[in-house]
């Protein structure tokens, strides 16, 4: 039977405007990011003020919203200069702002009115009394913690107001610590999680060491080079969009704002494809192959579904923290041509070498450079200059960005 579920808000990163405009190409209903200060993610570039306002343009020309982050938990000298950043992007025309700190959550209604409050994920929200206690400070959406359960979500949000939207996490990086408030970074770097600045010690390996034999170290597991016993697997729930949506969830977002053009591109287009399949779908829906065969081909570490179906299985990965990295960019499409994809070479490949082209709007598909061209159209062999004009002979037109892939 055929069910009338709400498809969910795809919301993406951006990480620099070109990610953005990457985001918005692939499929995006909504991107989000932050500026200069008051962001989560400092390794990112982020977006300096006229930035904001290409971003803005560029999103809402393509029908896609803008949410900017203000979510870390500032200090006295920091909120001081929140009013002014506030005022900015109320008058550049965003959609919404994402807060977690209770000041400011105050400060973001007072100086951007016009923006809607989105209250972070950081806030912790695991119920629905805080759901509610929160729209009743004005936020029109919640992002809930990676902590909930599938039923739990079902629950709040047959318990909250039926205006109060609800977003949660589908794919991306998993924090080890409660909601991402940690204090490891701090306490061993003096970095502040909590204010963007994370240097990731979850990631780190660790040993064991007895107070009484200092220097001598005794591993927690069998491999001699330690354990990574804090390292959480990533999130993946491309396969169970349906239940996501059947559980009220209004949006879903990709976690990554400090990923590249090319991971934004793919999950983009992945969960962009596995959304528009929901139409019309009951509880037998499956995601289609590609999308997951897509999600493989980014730099990721082993997939979990997260606490959504309850305590994860597999939720760490304890000998290494390295990534699965399965493909790279050949080239990217610069324009089409007399029968010729014209692209800019990025890595080395030979002739003959099956590319695989992402393009945006379209599932992947492959291509054959059987006869390869330089840029003065003569055949080579090799493509192997960095920055060089290629040609490869294709059938169609090819849209101007679209990565040609290849596996390592």
């Amino acid at each position: 039977m055929k069910t009338d579920i709400k498809i969910p808000e795809l919301l993406c990163p951006a990480g620099d405007l070109l990610r953005l405009k990457t985001a918005v190409d692939f499929g995006a209903d909504a991107v989000y990011f932050a500026g200069q200060e008051f962001g989560m993610r400092t390794a990112s570039p982020n977006f300096a003020k006229e930035d904001i306002l290409e971003g803005i343009r560029y999103a809402h020309e393509n029908g896609v919203k803008v949410h900017i982050t203000c979510n870390t938990l500032p200090h006295d000298d920091e909120i001081a200069r929140l009013p002014e950043f506030l005022e900015f992007i109320n008058s550049a025309g965003a959609d919404a702002v994402i807060a977690a700190d209770l000041g400011s959550i105050r400060m973001a209604k007072k100086y951007a009115p016009k923006l809607e409050l989105h209250a972070s994920v950081q806030s912790g929200i695991v119920n629905s009394e805080t759901a509610k206690a929160l729209y009743d400070m004005g936020a029109k959406r919640v992002v809930l913690a990676r902590e909930m359960s599938l039923k739990e979500i079902a629950y709040l949000r047959e318990h909250t107001p039926d205006d109060l939207e609800i977003e949660a996490f589908a794919h991306g990086a998993m924090c080890v610590s409660f909601s991402a408030r940690c204090l490891l970074s701090s306490y061993m770097t003096g970095r502040d999680a909590n204010r963007g600045d994370c240097a990731q010690p979850c990631r780190w390996s660790y040993s064991l060491m007895e107070e009484t034999r200092p220097g001598q170290f005794f591993n927690i597991t069998e491999d001699k080079k330690g354990t990574y016993i804090l390292n959480a697997n990533d999130m993946c729930m491309a396969e169970h969009l349906y239940e996501m949506a059947n559980a009220g969830i209004d949006s879903i977002k990709i976690e990554g704002r400090a990923k590249t053009e090319y991971y934004v591109a793919v999950t983009a287009n992945a969960y962009r494809g596995a959304l528009d399949s929901l139409k019309n779908a009951d509880s037998n829906w499956q995601v289609p192959d590609w999308v997951m065969e897509e999600l493989n081909k980014i730099s990721h570490r082993t997939y979990s579904k997260g606490f959504y179906f309850g305590r994860p299985e597999n939720a760490q990965t304890y000998p290494n923290a390295g990534y699965l990295r399965d493909y790279s960019i050949a080239a990217i499409v610069t324009g089409y041509e007399d029968g010729y994809i014209t692209a800019t070479l990025k890595n080395k490949f030979l002739r003959g070498c099956e590319l695989d082209c992402l393009e945006a709007g379209h599932i992947p598909f492959k291509i054959q450079t059987d006869i390869l061209l330089n840029g003065e159209n003569e055949e080579i062999d090799t493509a192997n200059h960095p920055m060089m004009t290629i040609k490869i002979p294709f059938e169609r037109p090819v849209r101007v960005g679209s990565m040609l892939r290849m596996k390592v």
